[in-house]
């Protein structure tokens, strides 16, 4: 089963995120040729469970696939979409999660974005946040001390295993809170 996270965007997320509007586009046009691939390889499909998310070109391969040569087939076919600058592939080599652990991982993703937006010194909009087994990945174009203090956010997420961040980091902009 290969599928997309968050291939949406909302209007609320657009007005503060950090990407330009060419960037959303790409990001959203990256993910469906991804899945597209990545659903056209007969192993894939059958044998694997892999997300897709992108964030200002930058691809997260998270899932589950049975073999070492299917997870490094699927980060050759991410490579392989046009402006895509570098792949993540956290793809753990075991057999893809039932629909339990997904629902699991959802339920863990709404509590780790509702503790983000819960804080005043972050902004939750310019964070991406995916779960796979527990684990949280996130993504986003932040500060070091955004980074800092969202990933302690979500540390104290139960049924967080681990924090993986995946941050592009960028300097504070003075102007930026007025």
């Amino acid at each position: 089963m290969v599928s997309a996270v968050s291939v949406g965007t909302s209007g609320v997320a657009v007005i503060h995120d950090r990407r330009t509007t060419g960037t959303l586009v790409d990001d959203q046009i990256i993910e469906i040729k991804a899945l597209k691939e990545l659903y056209a390889d007969k192993d894939l499909r059958e044998q694997s469970h892999i997300d897709v998310t992108c964030f200002n070109n930058i691809a997260l391969l998270s899932g589950e696939t049975p073999s070492d040569s299917l997870r490094k087939r699927a980060e050759e076919i991410m490579k392989r979409i046009p402006k895509v600058k570098a792949v993540y592939n956290e793809l753990a080599i075991v057999a893809p999660s039932s629909a339990l652990s997904r629902s699991g991982d959802a339920w863990i993703t709404g509590k780790v974005k509702t503790n983000l937006i819960a804080n005043e010194d972050v902004d939750a909009t310019r964070i991406k946040v995916v779960t796979e087994r527990g684990i949280v990945y996130l993504m986003g174009l932040v500060t070091r001390e955004e980074a800092d203090i969202s990933t302690e956010i979500v540390r104290r997420v139960g049924g967080v295993q681990r924090v993986i961040r995946l941050f592009e980091y960028i300097q504070p902009n003075i102007d930026e809170n007025e």
